[in-house]
């Protein structure tokens, strides 16, 4: 035998519904009181809640999401960094290499010798042009590669290696890390090889991110194991097979794993002006290798012989 719900009005006084005046109701909202009839319900996870409070509650929820997102907070990784989904600047990346890489050919007329294309030769490595006054090579070169294998390699170990590494850091820092490496291995390069050899590839930068993600998965208490051999992997066979630049590998490893630790070891308090300063630093102190080696170079004499520009040091 089954019994109506309990009303706290007599069955001859039950109150018309807020909305159905002429729907007499002992049902009501647990949220205002107010009387409801059935239709004006709605389950709640305590009991009903009347059309009115429902709604209500759905603005005042969104509300409170615009003002969370609005204070930046959110789910964080151990860098700092939101949440995200799928990566960004690594993609971008890959692209714009891509990109100058069709230039070049299209302007050498080859995919494998498109090192005789003029944005090439303007673009590479070449400390003799960079003591000459032409210091934007040392950015350049970054994104210029010698043949489709090498950009075709190279493009590979970047989605590899980015596309983790910048849901870890986040766009802004990743981007930090992968421009700082790059500078490392050309400032390695400027300071340390024959000045007269021109060098070119993103490997500066590449190696970067390898030392950073040694640094995530020893931050992370992951087994480091795979990562140290890819790295020591990597540089055996620079060292082994002549015409890559051991100086650019090992520039940006270095400036890698500093630009890393600082991402991903810097103190909670203040980890974003951690991070920015030793950024920062690694800056200042490539600029100060940049200007020592520009001083030692400072006899370089340099002309154009038709197109090409020809630079020597004065004895």
């Amino acid at each position: 035998m089954s019994q109506p719900p309990y009303s706290p009005y007599p069955q001859q006084a039950l109150p018309g519904c807020w909305w159905h005046p002429d729907r007499a109701t002992g049902l009501s909202c647990v949220r205002c009181g107010r009387p409801a009839c059935p239709d004006c319900l709605r389950e709640a996870s305590v009991g009903s809640q009347c059309v009115d409070c429902v709604q209500a509650g759905r603005q005042q929820q969104r509300a409170q999401q615009r003002q969370y997102r609005s204070l930046d907070y959110g789910e964080r990784t151990v860098a700092g960094a939101k949440l995200a989904r799928r990566p960004i600047v690594t993609p971008v990346l890959i692209a714009l290499n891509v990109l100058v890489y069709l230039i070049t050919v299209l302007q050498s007329g080859s995919p494998m010798d498109n090192q005789n294309s003029q944005l090439q030769q303007d673009g590479v490595l070449w400390p003799y042009g960079v003591a000459g006054g032409e210091w934007w090579r040392l950015i350049t070169s970054g994104f210029l590669h010698y043949g489709l294998l090498h950009i075709a390699v190279n493009m590979f170990a970047l989605w590899v290696l980015g596309r983790d590494l910048e849901l870890l850091l986040g766009k802004i820092r990743f981007t930090a890390v992968y421009f700082v490496s790059l500078l490392g291995g050309s400032v390695a390069v400027y300071q340390f090889s024959d000045p007269n050899g021109p060098t070119a590839g993103a490997s500066g930068a590449l190696y970067g991110l390898m030392g950073g993600l040694l640094v995530a998965v020893l931050r992370l208490k992951l087994n480091p194991g795979f990562a140290i051999g890819t790295i020591v992997l990597n540089l055996v066979i620079t060292y082994a097979i002549p015409g890559i630049s051991l100086y650019a590998h090992v520039g940006g490893l270095v400036v890698g794993v500093l630009a890393m630790a600082a991402m991903l070891y810097a103190p909670a308090k203040g980890r974003a002006g951690w991070q920015a300063g030793t950024v920062v630093v690694l800056l200042i102190a490539l600029v100060g290798l940049y200007l020592y080696r520009d001083a030692q170079l400072a006899g370089v004499y340099c002309r154009y012989v038709g197109s090409e520009l020809n630079c020597y040091l004065a004895r």
